[in-house]
């Protein structure tokens, strides 16, 4: 059992300010609910609390502590209402009884959480994005009006980790300016992962029967997918997929709707553990965990759980906080100012979320500093980083595995990548300063064995890379000014050909129009029917691409071959359009339909799943509602992709009929403005689908970041 310091030594905070002690109705609100937590400590905890022989305090022992101005400490949760968070009591009341262990004070308050993938390809997207911007609002408003010395936060997943970490970050931006009060300090427990189910034995049948019968009607595409789709362990992504490619199965009428709603059923009721957790694969979620302990925010002991953290692991976190307490070193701005360029790093090397190239900025802006995703892609440039995360989903290398490895010595988690990247001769800056108190250095010293080798091909993170080119790429092009592209999310095969290559636009004004093409049994006579769709222009682009147009080869076979391509561009999806939701829904569709995937890509000014494979191009800069040249796109318009020089241009069609390539931009076109303002009247009226409070006016681009205006103002520090 960890021993206490608080016997010998308690901290007391050094600062000049007190609320509690010089304002009598903060002395006479706040200690009953402390007690009260710690009631519920004792009572939920009797075994522990016997142990460590704890005493349930009395009101006047609070009102003493507070006096003394002895640490508050709020412990940040989650809503139970997400899978996420429903371990999160049992950790919390751990987290408090050691508080006052040590000599502090413990509180605890919840911020609300969206389940990204419950408000998947419906209204919910357009409030998520949004609920990170008033999460980080409402952790600022409750840690400055309670005023609280630091924050043991059980972080979430999708954007809250973010959010959090945004609100505590402007807490301490704005402490350093008023001057008597000490900084912010904090320590991040991310919660558990969620062990991936399987899918259940008569459900495989049921799929197998499907997939067989798509080869005998003539669709062994399809029949292909499926098989595909069920190599993965079972989660709401890969549940996406098959309700995709399901729907295709009833509209070839290869099943009825009974059927398939029987199948989706049980997928779903087969998806998650009871236990919850943050999903298993490398989306968001685990893309904040991995983020958080990149920044140096959680201490090893609690950054890759796979259940409640035993008491032994949360004593650890919260006595990291409390060593260093009157340290302003290790405030949460300094620890994000220094590890700016490592997490852009670790990023790249693990092959995470797109999502973090809007979190980036975002969380860096509401600490005062000046970067935008320029800033990214100069440290990108700068250190190119290979791919060391071997993170599969259908090879048993997913995130509760990794958690496992880490808990059997077989690596140590975050050390290991900075050790591995290190050795590979990265400019990591070990010099940076972690919440442990100690540099990177100082923690990965004597790690000479980052990794198991005994492991071989079952570790996810390797010594050696798995490939030279991973994480996420900038790109800029004649008709917006940036955009990103994941491109650990695509193969080495798409890398290659999707490089120099163009693209047919097909155009779309939401995402569900654009899924129910992906899934209709004339998708090619739908691409052949698009306006603007000329054989001449299908010859043109076949043979562009590399394709051979002599023959008497099937439109479809084109397709196929990856020679005729198509953009599929989802506009009118930005944050001030429609909040700015996640085409995951089209992603997974385009995914997991191998003509398409072969073929074509997604563009949006939208956003993408963090999980999200396969050539997808999103957060384009400036969005539609904002003007932008993605809004002026029609059908039938051609795109060139360059991944090598990271461009993406729209080409005049007449000279490329020609043999010439010609890059412009549409908005210059004076035959586009009619088309421009017929969709922004549509867009102005979807937006009424969204509650006034949470549209997401004045705030500024996703290369900012989309933080209100009065942060992007105030953002004007150097990270360097």
């Amino acid at each position: 059992m960890p021993q206490s310091i608080a016997a010998n030594e308690p901290v007391i905070i050094d600062e000049k300010a007190n609320p509690y002690r010089d304002c009598i109705q903060g002395l006479a609100n706040q200690p009953i609910t402390v007690v009260r937590l710690l009631r519920d400590a004792v009572n939920e905890n009797p075994v522990l609390v016997k142990k460590l022989a704890f005493t349930l305090p009395e009101i006047r022992d609070v009102v003493g502590r507070l006096v003394e101005n002895r640490p508050r400490v709020a412990i940040i949760a989650g809503a139970p209402d997400h899978p996420a968070h429903l371990l999160d009591r049992p950790h919390a009341l751990m987290a408090a009884l050691r508080i006052w262990e040590q000599g502090g004070v413990p509180f605890l308050f919840h911020v609300p959480v969206i389940c990204d993938g419950t408000a998947q390809n419906n209204i919910g997207q357009s409030y998520s994005l949004a609920s990170r911007n008033t999460t980080a609002t409402a952790v600022n408003i409750t840690f400055e009006g309670h005023s609280y010395h630091a924050a043991y936060v059980i972080a979430g997943c999708d954007k809250s980790p973010s959010a959090v970490v945004a609100g505590l970050a402007a807490a301490d931006r704005a402490r350093a300016h008023r001057g008597d009060q000490a900084p912010v300090w904090a320590v991040f427990a991310p919660a558990h992962v969620l062990k991936g189910g399987e899918i259940p034995e008569g459900t495989r049948r049921l799929l197998e029967k499907v997939a067989r019968d798509a080869d005998g009607a003539g669709h062994d595409d399809l029949g292909g997918d499926i098989r595909e789709n069920m190599r993965y362990i079972l989660q709401c992504t890969s549940d996406e997929a098959f309700a995709g490619l399901l729907e295709r199965a009833r509209l070839l009428g290869l099943i009825d709707g009974a059927m398939e709603r029987r199948i989706l059923d049980e997928l779903a009721a087969a998806t998650c553990d009871s236990k919850g957790g943050i999903c298993a694969f490398n989306g968001t979620g685990n893309s904040s965990r991995t983020m958080l302990a990149a920044f140096g925010l959680t201490p090893p002991a609690l950054e890759l759980l796979t259940d409640v953290p035993p008491y032994d692991a949360v004593a650890s976190g919260v006595d990291t906080l409390f060593s260093v307490f009157n340290r302003p070193e290790y405030a949460i701005g300094n620890l994000l100012k220094a590890n700016f360029a490592n997490f852009v790093r670790v990023h790249n090397a693990t092959g995470s979320s797109s999502n973090m190239l809007l979190h980036l900025p975002f969380m860096m802006r509401h600490a005062g500093f000046d970067i935008t995703i320029d800033d990214y892609q100069a440290v990108r440039t700068e250190t190119p980083v290979p791919e060391i995360f071997a993170h599969s989903l259908t090879e048993n290398r997913d995130t509760y595995v990794l958690a496992q490895q880490m808990a059997e010595g077989q690596n140590r988690g975050m050390e290991s990548i900075y050790r591995v990247l290190a050795d590979l001769g990265v400019a990591m800056d070990l010099d940076a300063p972690t919440i442990l108190g100690k540099s990177w250095k100082e923690r990965i010293a004597g790690l000479d064995h980052p990794v198991d080798l005994s492991l071989g091909d079952k570790s996810v993170i390797r010594a050696t890379p798995v490939r030279q080119r991973s994480g996420v790429d900038v790109i800029t092009g004649s008709f917006f000014d940036n955009c990103a592209v994941k491109t650990s999310g695509m193969s080495d095969h798409l890398l290659s050909h999707f490089n120099d290559h163009v693209f047919i636009v097909r155009y779309y004004e939401n995402e569900h129009v654009c899924n129910a093409d992906f899934a209709a049994p004339d998708l090619v006579e739908r691409l052949m029917n698009t306006e603007g769709v000329t054989p001449e222009l299908i010859r043109a682009i076949v043979t562009r691409n590399g394709g051979d147009v002599t023959t008497d080869m099937s439109v479809r076979d084109m397709l196929a071959q990856g020679h005729l391509s198509f953009a599929f561009v989802i506009g009118g999806q930005g944050p001030q359009a429609y909040g700015m939701p996640e085409m995951f829904s089209p992603s997974q569709n385009l995914r997991h339909h191998r003509i398409l995937e072969a073929s074509s890509m997604l563009i949006t000014d939208g956003r993408y799943s963090g999980v999200t494979k396969g050539a997808c191009i999103g957060h384009m800069v400036p969005e539609a509602f904002a003007g932008g040249g993605i809004g002026y796109l029609r059908n039938g318009d051609i795109l060139r992709l360059d991944l090598t020089h990271l461009t993406l241009d729209w080409l005049e069609c007449d000279a490329f009929l020609h043999g010439q390539e010609i890059t412009g931009n549409p908005t210059h076109m004076p035959d586009r403005k009619d088309l421009f303002e017929q969709r922004h009247q549509r867009m102005l009226t979807r937006q009424l689908d969204i509650a006034a409070c949470n549209v997401m006016e004045h705030v500024s681009n996703a290369g900012r970041g989309i933080v209100p205006e009065t942060v992007d103002r105030r953002a004007v520090h150097s990270w360097r």
